[in-house]
């Protein structure tokens, strides 16, 4: 997969999982403010990435961009709507422990030698 892809994959997600957050926990069917702040920031981030080529998450990165306040925002997201991708996006949400469960294995295999 290029960086281009990567790049694409990474915004699908994470804007997919806001949209779940912000719906169930906010209630609406559009993204309240906070929510879409919060996904432009991380879309921001996400299109300025150094790393693309070499990881695959965020979450799975060794330099955290985030701000400390908008970084506790995303993760209270990845917690909730994490477990629930896989009942409302089912493929993102495979296609994601698929990719996270290569990324943690070629980690340890580097930490190996």
């Amino acid at each position: 997969m290029d960086t281009t892809q990567k790049r694409q994959q990474e915004t699908a997600v994470v804007s997919r999982m806001i949209s779940l957050y912000c719906r169930k926990k906010h209630g609406g069917k559009v993204l309240c403010t906070d929510c879409k702040a919060l996904s432009a920031y991380a879309q921001d981030r996400i299109a300025h990435c150094p790393f693309m080529d070499t990881k695959t998450f965020c979450s799975n990165c060794k330099v955290h961009c985030y701000a400390p306040n908008m970084r506790e925002k995303i993760r209270e997201v990845m917690r909730f709507s994490g477990p629930r991708m896989l009942f409302y996006h089912p493929i993102l949400a495979t296609r994601h422990m698929i990719e996270t469960q290569k990324e943690t294995h070629r980690t340890e295999k580097k930490h190996e030698h």
